[in-house]
């Protein structure tokens, strides 16, 4: 049984919040101008090699979550992904970024327009709701290829920029020196010998991520929350993304790199999709979806649902939804939820509402 929470709310009241928003939008973006913050990212260093035998961090196993536990996921039905960024966050109604510094994983594996990377407009909501959530501070943390160097991407796309106006910083993960990451080794992983992991994220004190909705063409099958993880694993050093990409065990080794971490918020913008293709290009639809929440495994299994219901790939649409490896594998890992009965939809209004229903009925088929 699938649960509903419908957050009633008159169109004045709605209309008062978003020009409250945007207020405070116009107010943050003018005071982070006044600003001479540079992004560490703009200081340029070249990379220093991994070290050969790194010291290695055994991870250990997440908790199992409760098969009687709920997860909220919010669902907003949009093609504003500013106003749909912020809704998705508020009828979450929680906030646990508030006096802390925010590393924050965006989807830059390239520099391609929405949904081959992260749309400007989402970063931009993103940021500034995070700082109206009161987090103290915001580091973008991002390592992007194959192809262009992670700097190349954020130039291409305006990233520093937007930084500089909005007040966050920035690093690129392919920049740093050996003492940027720790070697990790998660407990019977399908990893040779564990990978290498940025200490940024793993010291963060709170972790956000925002994904895409798509499919991808070279193995992983979809690319949503948990395949956002890879960028967090670096090119050099070792071949990881060779050993990553040839491996049978693909999907489910994307599932591993998550027990390095535990995200805070995962907003997916699903305002356009790829249903074939990926991740930098494919078959594009307007699916018009803003979905936000803190459970990886419930993300993903309501993309899935998303793609299925648009019409995509043979690979995604067999099965059952939790079967699908690499949600399969994050579920022994105990990173979310265990079946789809642990969703609860949150919405505010109709079409978001009838949505969700559509979408609990490919959840309950598999």
């Amino acid at each position: 049984m699938f649960r509903y929470e419908e957050h009633e709310q008159s169109q004045q009241g709605r209309a008062l919040e978003r020009r409250e928003f945007l207020k405070s939008l116009t107010l943050v973006g003018a005071l982070a101008l006044l600003s001479s913050f540079v992004p560490s990212c703009l200081r340029r260093t070249e990379p220093a090699p991994l070290p050969a035998h790194p010291a290695t961090t055994e991870v250990s196993p997440t908790p199992a979550i409760e098969e009687s536990a709920t997860t909220k996921i919010s669902l907003v039905r949009t093609r504003d992904r500013m106003e749909g960024t912020y809704k998705a966050i508020s009828l979450l109604q929680s906030n646990s970024v508030r006096g802390k510094a925010v590393t924050l994983k965006p989807n830059f594996n390239t520099a391609d327009p929405a949904p081959g990377s992260t749309h400007n407009d989402t970063l931009r909501a993103l940021v500034l709701t995070l700082k109206e959530m009161g987090s103290t501070q915001i580091t973008l943390a991002e390592r992007s290829g194959p192809g262009d160097t992670t700097r190349q991407v954020m130039e291409k796309k305006g990233i520093f920029s937007l930084a500089k106006e909005l007040g966050f910083d920035i690093i690129c993960l392919d920049e740093l020196d050996s003492n940027g990451w720790v070697h990790l080794h998660p407990k019977d992983s399908h990893w040779k010998n564990g990978f290498h992991f940025p200490r940024v994220y793993l010291e963060a004190e709170s972790v956000v991520q925002t994904c895409c909705l798509k499919t991808h063409a070279y193995g992983g099958h979809f690319t949503l929350s948990l395949k956002n993880s890879v960028g967090m694993v670096p090119r050099i050093g070792y071949p990881y993304m060779g050993e990553l990409h040839s491996s049978p065990y693909q999907r489910q080794m994307i599932a591993e790199i998550n027990t390095a971490y535990s995200p805070d918020l995962v907003v997916l913008d699903g305002v356009e999709a790829f249903i074939d293709g990926g991740p930098a290009r494919g078959t594009q639809i307007q699916a018009g979806i803003i979905l936000a929440g803190d459970d990886r495994v419930a993300i993903d299994a309501v993309g899935v649902a998303i793609l299925r219901l648009l019409g995509t790939t043979l690979e995604v649409s067999q099965g059952t939804i939790f079967e699908q490896e690499q949600i399969a594998r994050a579920v022994e890992l105990g990173l979310g939820i265990k079946s789809p009965a642990q969703i609860k939809f949150v919405t505010d209004d109709a079409e978001s509402k009838d949505f969700a229903r559509r979408l609990e009925d490919i959840l309950q088929e598999g």
